[in-house]
């Protein structure tokens, strides 16, 4: 492996994140809408994807696979965040405001150190884009098909938890309601599982090249920040704050990530 060309590829995608998010963070101040951190977040990953492809040393099938993997997946993320957040630029996301509020008095300094992160954490979660990208081996692997599936089948999942949730919330008779619709309905964050499940196939497909192993970082790192940080708590914390009893029954009801069966009452 060609550790310069590694070092100079991970530092021109460091490079770029963090440039896309001063933009991004210019904008979010003069809307007063940090939400719009997550719509780049996203689209970040295909930037990364684009970078390894023309950076990366390794075999050309195997970058168009894994750089193929990113943009679809990167894309589809960004442009349904966009359409979410974008309908509703005027209105701050819940789990904003309240940083927002714990932030004072300087809260627009913080959010630029956040999305300075959100940059950084881009580059740390691409490590198993960068090792592939850098592998010549001109065979793919059982471990590189295997990850392929599992990412398939993860990104076709993710989909659906989106576009359910996204029916739900269009229906404006349930305003205020709790989504236990498909997917919702055995667990209360199948996005974020299957979300999860991805990064696992990107893990699984960078086994097979050197230093692959490294990788394990990007679903454990995935997994800490869904439950401890952006993901899970300031999700339902929102979700309690404006639904209350009815997503306190759902807590107790649903699993709170992988999907199961519903708890029955005794």
């Amino acid at each position: 492996m060609d550790k310069h060309s590694l070092l100079q590829m991970v530092i021109t995608a460091l490079a770029a994140c963090c440039f896309v998010m001063v933009l991004t963070w210019i904008w979010a101040w003069k809307i007063k809408n940090a939400g719009v951190v997550d719509i780049f977040w996203a689209f970040n990953f295909p930037i990364i994807a684009i970078i390894c492809y023309f950076s990366g040393t390794g075999f050309d099938i195997r970058k168009i696979l894994m750089c193929s993997m990113v943009i679809i997946w990167g894309s589809r993320l960004g442009i349904y965040l966009f359409i979410r957040v974008g309908s509703h630029l005027k209105e701050e996301e819940g789990r904003y405001k309240q940083l927002r509020k714990e932030w004072q008095p300087v809260p627009d300094r913080k959010f630029f150190a956040f999305f300075q992160m959100q940059a950084i954490s881009n580059v740390l979660l691409a490590t198993p884009f960068f090792i592939s990208c850098m592998n010549p081996d001109p065979v793919l692997s059982v471990l590189e098909k295997t990850g392929f599936l599992i990412w398939l089948l993860a990104i076709i999942g993710e989909a659906i938890a989106d576009a359910q949730l996204k029916k739900f919330k269009k229906n404006p008779e349930n305003k205020g309601k709790v989504c236990q619709r498909g997917l919702w309905n055995y667990s209360r964050h199948p996005n974020y599982f299957f979300e999860w499940i991805i990064w696992l196939g990107y893990f699984t497909f960078a086994l097979a090249s050197p230093y692959g192993w490294i990788s394990i970082l990007c679903p454990v790192t995935m997994l800490y920040l869904i439950f401890k940080l952006t993901g899970i708590p300031l999700t339902e914390e929102q979700s309690l704050r404006s639904k209350g009893d009815l997503y306190r029954e759902y807590q107790r009801t649903t699993s709170v990530f992988i999907p199961w069966f519903k708890k029955v009452n005794r």
